[in-house]
């Protein structure tokens, strides 16, 4: 029994981290309809900031700050100066985003060269939790925390506020939400903002157990393209039980049919999308 515990606890601590990355790609997806091929990137360099600041400071909180609000500030670059320029133009954006993935790996490799990184987990997550007799890392238990918090303050920030009310409108109906005076430009870079910040923690948080090297970028990108898939775009609720899924799939696949992982992974959103095309919590055509 302990041992499906372990692995149900292993699967749903991924599902987390891909819950943080793929929350804030959602929302960019289902408002702005933009294609953010970038966001891997964003994953990347966060883990890769977490690594020098903790390697150098060995406090967490700051890695945390310094991984999340460095790659904030670099996707509210993005928007502002690039893609503010190519809205409801998918293809540019499409060869905009894979250009400055293209640029931020090789920047990686030049910076920290290409050997894999593992961000230093802080201290109060070095003693394992015993579950029976085996041992389980109280990080991962630390990383379902995080995705648990931060995904009931985007529940509440688009449930409960009028920025977040002003974002389902505009993602139920941009040009309606305009005739009604929202002003979605801001909005834009509201949650591309956000969205960028969540790609970066989600680094940080993934550091100290999935690694940051050369590749995991797209690795990491092709599993959140997946988990939005199946939830469906523009939905928080979505993204939520579309990580879950995904990764509990991830880890009791490489478990049972480690030859079959990647098609154990797939084969849900073969299925998903032949039954609802929309994804599970996707807004019907």
């Amino acid at each position: 029994m302990e041992t499906w515990i372990i692995h149900i606890l292993n699967g749903v601590s991924f599902g987390m981290l891909l819950f943080l990355l793929a929350s804030g790609l959602t929302l960019i997806f289902g408002l702005m309809n933009i294609v953010n091929l970038s966001h891997g990137g964003y994953y990347l360099l966060g883990a890769y900031i977490a690594c020098t600041v903790m390697t150098k400071t060995h406090n967490f909180l700051l890695a945390i700050l310094s991984g999340g609000l460095s790659i904030a500030a670099l996707g509210l670059f993005m928007e502002r100066f690039f893609l503010n320029r190519l809205h409801k133009k998918p293809l540019a954006q499409v060869l905009l985003t894979i250009g400055f993935t293209l640029v931020f790996a090789d920047a990686s490799l030049i910076i920290w060269g290409g050997v894999p990184y593992f961000v230093e987990k802080p201290a109060f997550c070095l003693r394992p939790i015993m579950i029976g007799k085996s041992g389980f890392p109280s990080y991962r238990l630390f990383v379902i925390g995080i995705g648990t918090v931060v995904g009931l303050l985007l529940w509440l920030f688009q449930e409960r506020t009028r920025v977040g009310t002003r974002v389902r409108a505009a993602v139920n109906d941009e040009e309606i939400a305009r005739a009604l005076g929202i002003n979605v430009r801001f909005l834009f870079t509201v949650i591309f903002t956000l969205g960028a910040f969540l790609a970066g923690l989600s680094g940080v948080m993934g550091g100290p157990f999935y690694g940051a090297y050369p590749g995991a970028d797209f690795e990491i990108l092709l599993l959140t393209v997946v988990v939005i898939i199946v939830g469906g775009l523009g939905s928080l609720r979505g993204a939520l039980v579309g990580s879950l899924l995904i990764g509990l799939i991830d880890n009791f696949g490489k478990v049972f049919f480690p030859q079959m992982a990647m098609f154990t992974i797939y084969l849900p959103m073969v299925i998903i999308l032949a039954w609802k095309p929309s994804g599970l919590f996707g807004a019907e055509n």
